[in-house]
C-alpha cells in the first residue's frame, strides 16, 4: 500500500490536494489539528480510502507522538508522498508585531517543515524512492507588507527546499514547493477580492484544485527529473 500524507488535510487547498492523491491511488494520511468535522468530509471525500491523523505540525511532542508512532506500527505502509500543507497567517506591521505572532508563525510554517520531513525521510530512504512538496507562498518569493513573519517563514521553506533537494536526489526522492498567490479559502476569505482581482492579469483568485494539480504533477513518476524548484501559481501576479 502506498501511502501520502497531507498536513492541513481537512480544508483548502490540503483537502484538494487529498482528493488529487486518492485518484492517483494513495491511501491518505489527513493531518488535522482541532477541526475533527472538517477532516471526517474531507475523508468522506476520498471514499473513506485513507485516515485521520492528529497532531499540530507546531509541536513537535504531538508530531513525534501522533506520526511517529503511526510510522512505528505501518512498516508495511511506506509514505510516498509528503505534502507540507499546514499553515497559518497572523498578519501585523513589524513595528506592532508581537512575539507570540513571529514565533507561532515561524513554528507551525517552518518548524513544522524541519520535524515532520525528517520523520518521514527516513522511510523514503529506505524505498529509495519519494516525493516531498512544500506549499509555501507568493509571500516567501516576494515578500508582502504586514507580513513579515508569514514571508520570512516561507522563505525559508524555498531555501530549505532547494538545500534537501540536493542532498537527496540520488536516493530517487525529489523535493519541489508550490507558491499559490491568491486562492479562494479560508486564508483569504477576509480579503477585498474585488479590489485584489485588479492586480492580478488573470483576473482572478485561483481554486484550491488547480494547486492541487500541480501538486499531482510533482507527486507522478513523471516528474522525476524536476527538483528543487518552485512552482508559481498566482495567475501572473509575479513572474
Amino acid at each position: 500500500m502506498k501511502c501520502a500524507l497531507v498536513t492541513g488535510g481537512s480544508r483548502g487547498i490540503g483537502r484538494a490536494i487529498c482528493q488529487k492523491m486518492a485518484g492517483m491511488g494513495y491511501y491518505l494520511l489527513v493531518n488535522y489539528k482541532n477541526n475533527r468535522a472538517e477532516a471526517e468530509k474531507t475523508l468522506n471525500l476520498i471514499n473513506g480510502n485513507g485516515e485521520l491523523l492528529q497532531f499540530d505540525v507546531a509541536h513537535k511532542t504531538e508530531i513525534q507522538q501522533a506520526l511517529g508512532g503511526w510510522i512505528e506500527k505501518n512498516e508495511d505502509k511506506p509514505i510516498e508522498v509528503l505534502v507540507n500543507n499546514a499553515g497559518i497567517r497572523d498578519d501585523s506591521l513589524m513595528a506592532w508585531m508581537d512575539e507570540s505572532q513571529w514565533d507561532n508563525v515561524l513554528k507551525t510554517n517552518l518548524d513544522s517543515f524541519f520535524y515532520v520531513t525528517k520523520l518521514v525521510l527516513n522511510g523514503m530512504i529506505a524505498q529509495k524512492y519519494g516525493r516531498i512538496i512544500n506549499v509555501v507562498s507568493l509571500s516567501g518569493l516576494k515578500g508582502l507588507a504586514g507580513q513579515t513573519n508569514y514571508s520570512a517563514a516561507k522563505a525559508g521553506v524555498i531555501g530549505a527546499t532547494k538545500a534537501l533537494a540536493q542532498e537527496v536526489a540520488r536516493q530517487g526522492i525529489t523535493v519541489n514547493a508550490l507558491a499559490p498567490g491568491f486562492i479562494k479559502t479560508d486564508m483569504t476569505e477576509g480579503l477585498d477580492e474585488k479590489e485584489l482581482k485588479a492586480l492580478i492579469p488573470a483576473k482572478r483568485f485561483g481554486l484550491p484544485e488547480e494547486v492541487a494539480a500541480a501538486a499531482a504533477f510533482f507527486a507522478s513518476p513523471e516528474a522525476s527529473y524536476i527538483t528543487g524548484q518552485v512552482l508559481s501559481i498566482n495567475g501572473g501576479l509575479y513572474t
